[in-house]
């Protein structure tokens, strides 16, 4: 198993809490940055949150400043996304995938995407 699989999704109210988890394969997630994407219907891919391989930087968009938080168990390969007070605008399909080279926010710097998770917020 080369790419990762994502969990956690579902359809939660505005205000509500969901955890996504993305197990990896030892070989694409050691050493290792993580990214979390999503997409919207209708709309491209946008980045999420970012960690490195030792968990120490983090990034985020500013949409979910404050509401997000990327952590990663390197025992585990598994990367996890905690959204808090969701809002109906976080909507969209959640996919995980390695940072492979610069560029936090780019997609074209990650590599090894999974299915993704859906996740659905109702106002």
């Amino acid at each position: 198993q080369v790419r990762p699989v994502e969990s956690g999704g579902g359809l939660v109210q505005a205000g509500g809490s969901l955890r996504l988890s993305c197990a990896a394969s030892r070989r694409t997630f050691s050493n290792y940055p993580m990214g979390w994407f999503r997409q919207a219907p209708g709309k491209e891919r946008e980045f999420v949150a970012d960690i490195s391989w030792s968990g120490g930087s983090t990034y985020y968009t500013d949409s979910v400043k404050g509401r997000f938080t990327i952590s990663r168990d390197n025992a585990k390969n598994t990367v996890y996304l905690q959204m808090n007070s969701l809002k109906p605008e976080d909507t969209a399909v959640y996919y995980c995938a390695t940072r492979v080279r610069d560029g936090v926010s780019d997609s074209t710097a990650y590599d090894y995407w999974g299915q993704g998770t859906q996740v659905t917020v109702s106002s």
